[in-house]
């Protein structure tokens, strides 16, 4: 079967607009060096695989490094980046070193032990480094290690403060690596789509989806959401064994980490004939279009978040209890900041700006509690001087949009 493929690897139908690999790397460094100087960090140590990969483009067991990290990174505004305890496989890092364990899985109850050793280590880099600032940003780690590096007379911040923030910003070479990613995406869509017929599971349709990231490529999908039927409200539910029927309305949200290591967060609702769309269902993908199509108006730098929030589209009261958790979200390698909640849900957790090469996503679902179909809608777009231009473009369902 897999022989036989002819349509999965999308470069045999089109290429990737071009990506300058040493530039990438410099323009992402930039940026966390950038953070960490408006942190008056002398270091951060990283350990999230999105971070890895941001840093110097480690990819290996990104989720087995989720649960179970193993290695890290000390980056530093003018000294080496620094990669500790690699499983395989080749990295843009200046130095590769051995690791100290850092999770229960290497470490179990002697992890302050180690923790101490690393601490050790971390001194001895900010020598190395030729620093006498003791103030370092820790990503994601253990207790332990926050009380040993405090031990050595070291001032511990949050090193979230520095990944996240230097990701929001995209170059063109990251936009593209985007726009390749969506593309892929939308690849599987198709072949999705296509595959949409009663009896068909919500199982397999997810995994043509999936076949398609990894045959170019891609990493992995944050989530199987994909639902069906009296399933697809609310929304939120991964897939499952269903079988499709006839006349269930099919919706997916790709949650994609492509090629690269880039996002692609597209939302489609399908309609599986051969029964025609009922007036309900139209009407819910309506509606949803019109939150889409409102909120994208919005987009264009300057406008706050909590700006967004105020003007952002309000559904009818019977579909916010499932409306989705929020109207917009940044995605850069994974969903990031910023997000703006539904102004019905209360204030936003914070606020920020809206600025030029943000990426970001308009999400919309509407589906009341207690009806049996919902509709799952998202566009990915880039923010332009003026607004903001469309990256995805996977067509509309037409048989939703007539009345």
């Amino acid at each position: 079967m897999i022989l036989m493929d002819d349509w999965s690897d999308l470069s045999e139908f089109q290429q990737p607009e071009p990506v300058d690999d040493d530039r990438l790397h410099a323009w992402r460094l930039s940026r966390l060096r950038e953070k960490l100087l408006e942190n008056d960090a002398a270091m951060c140590m990283l350990v999230s695989p999105i971070s890895l990969r941001y840093a110097v483009d480690y990819r290996d067991y990104p989720l087995f490094q989720s649960h179970m990290p193993q290695a890290y990174v000390f980056l530093s505004a003018n000294g080496p980046t620094v990669i500790h305890g690699v499983m395989a496989g080749v990295t843009w890092a200046d130095e590769t070193r051995p690791g100290r364990p850092i999770s229960f899985f290497d470490g179990a109850d002697v992890l302050s032990e180690y923790a101490k050793q690393l601490a050790s280590d971390v001194v001895d880099y900010l020598a190395q480094i030729g620093t006498d600032n003791r103030r370092v940003a820790i990503e994601y780690v253990n207790p332990s290690i926050t009380r040993a590096l405090q031990g050595r007379g070291l001032e511990v911040i949050d090193g979230v403060l520095v990944s996240e923030p230097a990701r929001v910003i995209k170059s063109q070479d990251e936009i593209n690596c985007i726009r390749w990613s969506v593309a892929v995406a939308e690849h599987g869509i198709a072949q999705l789509k296509q595959a949409i017929q009663p009896g068909v599971s919500e199982l397999q349709l997810w995994g043509l989806l999936n076949y398609t990231n990894l045959a170019n490529n891609g990493d992995w999908h944050e989530g199987r959401m994909l639902a069906s039927g009296p399933r697809i409200n609310p929304w939120l539910q991964e897939a499952s064994p269903r079988r499709i029927e006839s006349g269930d309305l099919v919706g997916l949200d790709t949650d994609m980490v492509g090629p690269r290591g880039y996002f692609a967060d597209i939302s489609r609702t399908f309609h599986c004939g051969p029964a025609r769309p009922t007036a309900r269902q139209r009407e819910l993908y309506q509606l949803a279009l019109e939150e889409i199509s409102h909120n994208l108006k919005l987009i264009r730098p300057g406008i706050t978040l909590k700006d967004f929030q105020q003007r952002a589209y309000v559904p009818a009261e019977e579909l916010q209890p499932n409306a989705y958790p929020c109207v917009i979200h940044g995605v850069g390698m994974s969903d990031e900041y910023p997000q703006v909640k539904p102004a019905f849900r209360g204030p936003n957790p914070y606020d920020g700006v809206i600025e030029k090469d943000m990426v970001i996503c308009v999400e919309s679902y509407m589906g009341a509690p207690g009806e049996r179909d919902g509709i799952k809608l998202e566009q990915q777009v880039r923010v332009t001087e003026s607004g903001y231009e469309l990256m995805s473009h996977f067509p509309l369902e037409e048989s939703l949009l007539g009345g």
